[in-house]
């Protein structure tokens, strides 16, 4: 990691008092982050992962301001407890947020600086995810611009047509794959097949996640994609349903920031005043399953999904919006799983902390992501710092 500090400093303090301070601070950031800290010019500050301005005293104002055309947002001013620094600092982001531009100031105990200037510097790495077949016809919420998500999370969406797996799935010989299922009343070869038809195109494309419009492979080849999602996903390669873009991205980004896998699933109802949900979908990851069975396909009643049991524990709910800029997340706790025949096969109820009149008056498309642990802070913050 490499991090880039432009310094700002008034003439009326002792600067030799100042640069003992500021080499005490960048040596402990340094120590912790394991980075490479360089002090630079003005025009040598963006060639990094993260440039900071520190203000290193009061009167430092006008600096800022004289070089202001030869600075770029966010504006990320690194502060210290002494020398007026942080009044200088709070009166250069009061002008900054004043005009609607992006900036923080960046003080505090050094543990904390440290943990915030590691966050803002987390960059995501290149990947390659796949849209197999295009979002399904029902999910007209759910069409996303292919270029937002290579400049917002460096994400390149490659389309791979539904015909592919298809003829795949026809044309491959059958053999066994590590899927540790057993279940005598289902077709377990069918589906064991469709999984090694999508490892074959991740393979070929080289993808770390993707999506499938599932439904169109009923008639085709009279199975579902249910079991191979949920072996994915339990592998950490994110895996959605139905061809949902925004859903698959938000699963990228859970499995980015916190290696979770996370259940892809719908609401199904809804008690505004109790404050609590009932989601339910027919795949699941099979590792964040206490115990799981295998059953038919919901809506389908054919090929193999999964009825998870999943435990009763904090979770966070999240989900992109289709600009996947503007994003929804609470925590919660799922409270019991449910036996349903009118619901699809992993069935869960979630009292949920806050926000729920969110799914009746502005949601954010029908699926919705869920993942153990609460994690609202970290993604509030990881937003904070990209959008």
């Amino acid at each position: 990691m490499k991090i880039n500090i432009f310094p700002i400093v008034s003439n009326l303090h002792e600067l030799n008092l100042i640069n003992e301070e500021t080499k005490n601070l960048l040596n402990y950031i340094k120590k912790e982050l394991n980075a490479d800290i360089n002090i630079c010019k003005i025009d040598e500050l963006y060639n990094s992962d993260l440039a900071l301005i520190l203000i290193q005293s009061g009167g430092s104002e006008q600096i800022f301001l004289n070089n202001l055309t030869k600075l770029k947002e966010p504006y990320y001013l690194l502060t210290y407890g002494s020398n007026n620094s942080l009044a200088a600092s709070l009166e250069i982001l009061s002008y900054i947020k004043d005009r609607n531009l992006k900036g923080e100031v960046i003080h505090g105990s050094n543990s904390y600086v440290t943990r915030r200037i590691k966050e803002l510097s987390f960059k995501l790495k290149p990947k390659t995810l796949g849209v197999i077949g295009r979002p399904s016809d029902w999910l007209i919420a759910s069409d996303i611009n292919y270029e937002d998500a290579l400049s917002l999370y460096n994400i390149t969406l490659k389309d791979i047509s539904i015909n592919e797996v298809i003829n795949e799935y026809n044309k491959i010989e059958f053999k066994d794959i590590l899927l540790d299922v057993k279940n005598d009343k289902l077709n377990l070869n069918d589906a064991k097949k469709l999984t090694l038809v999508l490892q074959k195109i991740k393979d070929k494309y080289n993808l770390s996640g993707l999506t499938i419009r599932c439904f169109d492979l009923l008639n085709p080849i009279h199975t579902t994609a249910c079991l191979g999602l949920a072996y994915f996903n339990s592998l950490g390669i994110v895996s959605a349903c139905e061809g949902d873009i925004p859903s698959l991205i938000s699963m990228y980004l859970v499995n980015e920031l916190f290696n979770k896998p996370s259940f892809m699933a719908n609401p199904s109802r809804i008690d505004i005043i109790n404050k609590k949900m009932i989601f339910a979908h027919c795949t699941v990851p099979l590792n964040m399953t206490k115990s799981y069975k295998l059953d038919t396909h919901y809506e389908s009643n054919i090929g193999v999904a999964i009825k998870g049991e999943m435990k009763e524990d904090v979770i966070t709910i999240f989900k992109l919006s289709r600009n996947l800029k503007d994003y929804f997340v609470t925590s919660g706790k799922i409270i019991k799983n449910l036996n349903e025949t009118n619901l699809c096969r992993t069935q869960i109820e979630v009292e949920v902390d806050n926000n729920i009149e969110y799914f009746l008056n502005r949601p954010y498309g029908n699926h919705h992501i869920i993942f153990y642990g609460n994690y609202v802070k970290e993604i509030n913050d990881f937003f904070k710092n990209r959008i």
